[in-house]
C-alpha cells in the first residue's frame, strides 16, 4: 500500500494564502493534506496528473440559500459546478429552524417568493425530521453530502417559534420573547451555527413574503438585534450577515446600524452587499465608492465589518410568471402577487398599466437588478405563434417598431403570451476599473451567489470561474494569487473555519485543479431536475479537471463521480465522530 490515498502531482500550485505560486506535489492521507513537496507517482494509491494545471484550495461560498436543495442535492449545483466546496445556508434570517411541525408549509412559503424557490418541491424534497435547531443539524450531518455545509442560525424561525407569526409581523418582541430568541440562538451556537443572520428592512422591503407583506426578520426590533450580538459576545464565539435597505432609508443609517452590530458583539459583520453591478452600458452601478470607503472607516474604528460584492453579471433572463425583483415598486408588487391568471388580468388592467407607466416616466420604475432598464430588456423567447417577429428584439426597438410606452411594449407581448415570454438581459463587458477598486478593497469579499434560489432568473452561483476567468485572466482585475486568497482563505477565516480555505500540510483537502486557459461558463440552460417536477436554470462550467472535498474526487472533467465525502462543518469544522 502506497503512504498516500492520492498524489496530484505536477501542478502550478496556488495555496489561497497570497503565496506566489510554485510547481509541486500534495499527498493526501484520510482526506487530509499530509505532505506537500516533491512526490513519486509511486508514493500513492491514486495519481492526478496536474501538469500544466492550476491547483488551489476548494472555493467558499457564504451566501446560499440551499436550506432545502442540499436534502435532494448532495452537491448544492450549480456551486459544485464551479469549484465550490463548502457553502453556507440559513442566510437573510431564512432558514428552517427552529419549526413546529405546524408551522412547516408557511416557514417554506416564506421562501417561495423572495427567493423564488417553489413550495411544491420544498415538500416533495425535504425529510422535516427536525423541530429544534439541534436537530436540524444533525439532520444535516446524517445526510449524505457533496460540499462541505455550514449554518446561519435565521432571525425569521427564531420569532415565529418565540412570538408566533401573525404577532412577530405585527409588534416587537418583548423582553421575555427577546429572552427567549437568545437562549434558542444559545442553544444553536452549542449546536454548531456559525452565527445569526437577517434581512433588516422594514415594512419597506424590497424582498418580500409570499403574501406581499415584510419578511419576519424585516420587523426584528434593534433590542432584539443587539441582544444576539451580546450573545456572540459572551461567548466570544460566531459572526452576524446582515442585510436590508428600508425604502427611503439613508445608507448612513444602514451602515451605522450595521457597524453597531459589530461594535457591541465584537465579532466579524458580513454586510451585503456592496452594490456594485456592471450594467448594459459596460459601467458599474452602485454605491460601491462609499461603502467601500465606509469599510475602510468601520474597521479602522476597530469594528470587523465586511463587504460582500456581487461577482458575477447580475443579467436576469426571466418570464412574468415566476420573476419577483420589481418587488420594491408596491404597484409592480400587487400586479405580480396571484396565479398566472390573476397576474395576468392585473397586467393588462389599464388603471394598473397606466400607475405604471406614470412610475416609470418619472424615474422610479425598478431597474432590471441594476443592470440595465426595462428597455435594454430582450424578448429571447415566446410560444405564442403571433408574436414571433417580436423575437431578438429589445423593448425599446419595439417601442419605436409600433409606437407604444415602454412598459406597453413590454406587457403586451408577455400578456398576449399568457406570462410565458422569456425576457433576457444582456450582459456587457465588466467595467475593469471599478472592479479593481471593489473587488481589492481590504474588506471586501467576492460572492453573493445566492445559490439555491432565484433559479427560474438567475445564475449567480458562477461567480468562482467568473472572477478567475473573466475579470483576473482576461482583465487583470487581480492577479491568481489574490483571487485564490478572496475566493477561498478569506472568507474561511471571517466564518471561522478551522482547516478549510487554504493549502497547507494538516489542512482539509478541498482542491480545485482546473485548467486557466480553457476555464470558461457555458451558456444558460434549463434543467428539469427538481422535486414536484420543478424545473431551474443553470450555468455549468469548463476547464475543471478535478474537484476534490474531503480527499475525494467529487467532479472529474465536469462529470460527478457520485462522491459525497462531504461534512457539516460545526463551529468551522467537522467534529470527530
Amino acid at each position: 500500500m502506497a503512504e498516500f490515498d492520492t498524489v496530484i502531482r505536477g501542478g502550478a500550485i496556488i495555496d489561497g494564502l497570497r503565496t506566489p505560486r510554485y510547481t509541486g506535489d500534495i499527498g493526501i492521507k484520510d482526506g487530509r493534506i499530509a505532505y506537500m513537496g516533491r512526490l513519486s507517482a509511486s508514493d500513492g494509491d491514486n495519481v492526478i496528473d496536474a501538469d500544466g494545471f492550476i491547483v488551489a484550495p476548494g472555493f467558499v461560498d457564504m451566501h446560499t440559500h440551499y436550506d432545502g436543495q442540499v436534502f435532494w442535492d448532495p452537491y448544492c449545483t450549480m456551486s459544485a459546478w464551479h469549484g465550490i466546496t463548502s457553502v453556507v445556508v440559513g442566510n437573510c434570517g431564512f432558514s428552517f429552524a427552529p419549526v413546529e411541525p405546524e408551522m412547516r408549509d408557511r416557514a417554506m412559503l416564506m421562501l417561495s417568493r423572495t427567493e423564488a424557490i417553489e413550495l411544491e418541491a420544498l415538500q416533495a424534497g425535504m425529510p422535516w425530521d427536525w423541530v429544534t435547531f439541534p436537530e436540524y443539524m444533525d439532520s444535516l450531518e446524517g445526510k449524505p453530502k457533496g460540499v462541505n455545509v455550514a449554518s446561519y442560525c435565521g432571525v425569521s424561525p427564531l420569532m415565529m417559534s418565540t412570538m408566533g407569526l401573525e404577532a412577530g409581523k405585527s409588534r416587537t418582541a418583548s423582553a421575555d420573547e427577546i429572552t427567549k430568541m437568545c437562549a434558542l440562538f444559545d442553544e444553536a451556537l452549542d449546536a454548531g451555527a456559525v452565527g445569526w443572520s437577517a434581512q433588516w428592512a422594514g415594512q419597506d422591503s424590497g424582498q418580500r413574503d409570499y403574501d406581499g407583506t415584510a419578511m419576519l426578520s424585516d420587523l426584528m426590533s434593534v433590542e432584539q438585534a443587539h441582544a444576539l450580538c451580546e450573545v456572540l459576545a459572551r461567548r466570544g464565539q460566531g459572526m452576524t450577515q446582515i442585510n436590508g435597505h428600508g425604502a427611503g432609508e439613508s445608507y448612513a443609517d444602514v451602515w451605522a446600524r450595521h457597524e453597531k452590530l459589530a461594535e457591541i458583539s465584537g465579532r466579524p459583520v458580513i454586510h451585503n452587499v456592496i452594490e456594485f453591478f456592471t450594467g448594459v452600458d459596460g459601467k458599474a452601478h452602485g454605491n460601491y465608492v462609499d461603502t467601500i470607503e465606509w469599510l475602510a472607516a468601520a474597521n479602522a474604528r476597530g469594528n470587523r465589518v465586511f463587504g460582500q460584492a456581487v461577482t458575477a453579471p447580475v443579467a436576469p433572463d426571466f418570464t412574468f410568471e415566476d420573476f419577483n425583483l420589481f418587488d420594491r415598486s408596491p404597484i409592480w408588487r400587487e400586479a405580480t402577487l396571484g396565479t398566472v391568471p390573476e397576474r395576468t388580468a392585473k397586467l393588462a388592467d389599464p388603471e394598473r398599466r397606466a400607475a405604471l407607466k406614470a412610475e416609470f416616466d418619472a424615474g422610479d420604475a425598478p431597474a432590471v437588478t441594476f443592470s440595465g432598464t426595462m428597455d435594454d430588456l430582450v424578448i429571447a423567447e415566446v410560444e405564442n405563434p403571433s408574436l414571433k417577429h417580436y423575437e431578438g428584439m429589445s423593448v425599446r426597438e419595439i417601442t419605436e417598431l409600433d409606437g407604444k410606452h415602454t412598459i406597453d411594449a413590454m406587457l403586451d407581448i408577455t400578456v398576449a403570451d399568457q406570462l410565458k415570454s422569456l425576457f433576457h438581459t444582456p450582459v456587457a463587458d465588466p467595467d475593469a476599473e471599478a472592479a479593481k477598486l471593489v473587488l481589492r478593497s481590504p474588506f471586501a469579499i467576492p460572492g453573493v451567489s445566492d445559490g439555491g434560489a432565484h433559479t427560474k432568473f438567475l445564475t449567480l452561483g458562477s461567480y468562482p470561474t467568473y472572477l478567475i476567468a473573466r475579470l483576473a485572466r482576461d482583465n487583470d482585475v487581480m492577479d491568481l494569487e489574490e483571487a485564490h486568497w478572496r475566493l477561498s482563505a478569506y472568507p474561511a477565516q471571517v466564518l471561522g473555519f478551522k482547516d478549510r480555505g487554504w493549502l497547507r500540510e494538516g489542512a482539509a483537502a478541498d482542491i480545485v485543479i482546473y485548467d486557466l486557459d480553457n476555464l470558461s461558463i457555458r451558456k444558460r440552460e434549463r434543467l428539469d431536475d427538481q422535486p414536484a417536477g420543478a424545473w431551474r436554470r443553470v450555468q455549468k462550467a469548463d476547464g475543471y479537471k478535478w474537484i476534490l472535498v474531503n480527499g475525494e474526487v467529487t467532479f472529474q472533467d465536469g462529470e460527478c463521480t457520485g462522491a459525497t465525502p462531504g461534512g457539516l462543518l460545526r463551529n468551522g469544522e467537522v467534529r470527530s465522530a
